[in-house]
Formats: C-alpha cells, sequence, structure tokens
C-alpha cells in the first residue's frame, strides 16, 4: 500500500503545477472539461503502476478489463482544478479480482490523503477517521453532483430538480463540491453525513466506496442494492440511519 501512496504524492507534484499555471482547456463534451494535466498525470500513473501487473481503467485511456485493476481518475473535479478551486483529487483505487482491496484519494492543494484498506479502516493523513452519528435527517448536510449530461438530457435534468425538491426540505443543507471523489471521502469523515449523484463513472467512485465502508459507512444503489460501478444509474452513501432516509426520498420520488 504505502508503494502506491508514494507514487500518487509523486503525480501529485505534477497535480500542483497544473493547478497553478495556465492551463489549455478542452471539452470532451458540452460541459466536460479537460486539461492537459489530466492527461500528464494519468500518463506518470499509468507508467508507474503498469509494474504490478493490474490491467489499468482509467478516464483519459479507457480499458475494460475488470478483474485485478488500478481504476485511476488523475483529477476528479476537472472543472474545479481549471478555475483554481482546489476540491480536486487524484483518486486510485486497486481491485483484486473485482473485490476492492486499497484507496487512495489525494487532494494535493489541501494536502488530503485518504486511504483505506479492505478490513483495516480509513484514514486521512494518516489519522483513523469515521461516518458521523447524525441519526435525524433534518440535521443532516447532504452532498450531491449535477451530471453533465443535463445540458442535453432533460430526463436527468429533471431528475435531479426533482430529488433536489424532496430532499433539501428534509435535510440541513445540500452542498454541491464537484468532485465525488471527495465527496464520499468526507462522508468517511463525517463532514458530510450522506451523498447521492446518478451516472457517475467507475474511476470517480472506485477509490471513495472503499474509503466510505472503511469508515462505517455504507454505500448502494437508490434501491439499496449492492452499487455497481459499471451498471448502477445513482449512487447513495452516509452513515446507517441517513442512507437509510435518502435511499427512501429517491425510492419513492
Amino acid at each position: 500500500m504505502q508503494e502506491f501512496i508514494e507514487i500518487v504524492k509523486k503525480a501529485g507534484e505534477i497535480f500542483k503545477e497544473g493547478f497553478f499555471s495556465t492551463k489549455n482547456v478542452s471539452h470532451k463534451g458540452i460541459k466536460d472539461l479537460v486539461t492537459e494535466y489530466d492527461v500528464k498525470v494519468e500518463e506518470f500513473l499509468i507508467k508507474e503502476f503498469e509494474k504490478f501487473g493490474f490491467s489499468i481503467i482509467a478516464e483519459e485511456s479507457i480499458q475494460e478489463n475488470f478483474d485485478n485493476s488500478i481504476i485511476i481518475d488523475p483529477i476528479d473535479g476537472t472543472t474545479n482544478f481549471a478555475h483554481k478551486i482546489p476540491y480536486a483529487a487524484i483518486s486510485v483505487g486497486i481491485y483484486e479480482k473485482k473485490s476492492p482491496k486499497y484507496a487512495i484519494v489525494y487532494n494535493p492543494i489541501l494536502d488530503e490523503m485518504f486511504t483505506a484498506i479492505k478490513g483495516e479502516g480509513a484514514y486521512k493523513n494518516g489519522e483513523k477517521i469515521q461516518v458521523s452519528n447524525t441519526s435525524n435527517f433534518q440535521r443532516a448536510l447532504i452532498a450531491t453532483g449535477f451530471p453533465y449530461s443535463s445540458a442535453e438530457n432533460e430526463k436527468d435534468l429533471n431528475w435531479v430538480i426533482n430529488k433536489l425538491n424532496y430532499i433539501l426540505p428534509r435535510c440541513q443543507d445540500i452542498r454541491r463540491f464537484g468532485s465525488a471523489a471527495l465527496d464520499l471521502c468526507y462522508v468517511a469523515e463525517g463532514k458530510f453525513d450522506g451523498f447521492y449523484e446518478i451516472n457517475l463513472k467507475p474511476w470517480d467512485v472506485s477509490a471513495g466506496i472503499l474509503i466510505v465502508e472503511e469508515a462505517g459507512g455504507i454505500v448502494s444503489n437508490e434501491y439499496d442494492e449492492d452499487y455497481d460501478m459499471f451498471k448502477s444509474k445513482c449512487i447513495v452513501a452516509g452513515n446507517e440511519i441517513v442512507h437509510r432516509n435518502l435511499v427512501e426520498i429517491l425510492k419513492r420520488n
């Protein structure tokens, strides 16, 4: 695990260089951005990780083989990164036989290193973390995200608006920070009480899922079934009570 962490830290130096520099920004869709530093960080990570003998699934160079794999998001929160908003991170999930083994989410700008090993807990900068103990949904701070597809997919846009309409009055408040990987980590350390979002990709959540679960949280789809990174439309995460309340609202409305 430590060797993976050191590689991610080195990639963080490329990340920081790009964050504070003028960037070339291109578009993969109407809203979806990519910078040359997404590619630079990914290329560095792939080169370093190849020696471990895993297949590599990465955002900017997708491979479909998912068994023993390392799933990489070089910059989760590229829009924040492009605008010099320090809520973005490198996300790396290491899977053996399609099961999460190690997880790393690193925000080099705020120096936040979240890690987890299956069965050994979740940590931030070496200190153990756990989900919140909030039991009253009206006091719960919930995080979410808006899918890029909302620009051209009216159904997805309506889904987002409809769920906000039901959830926002029933919780303390909602935050939309723009990095699913970090949103999950903030659930794991108890800053957020819950999180939900649609249309995420495996590299957005491959590390965050294990970090939440190792911090005592629950991750599922909106029907309280196992979340499948490759098939599920919606992810729901939180402590046991907040998760249950979120699922009930999402199922009903």
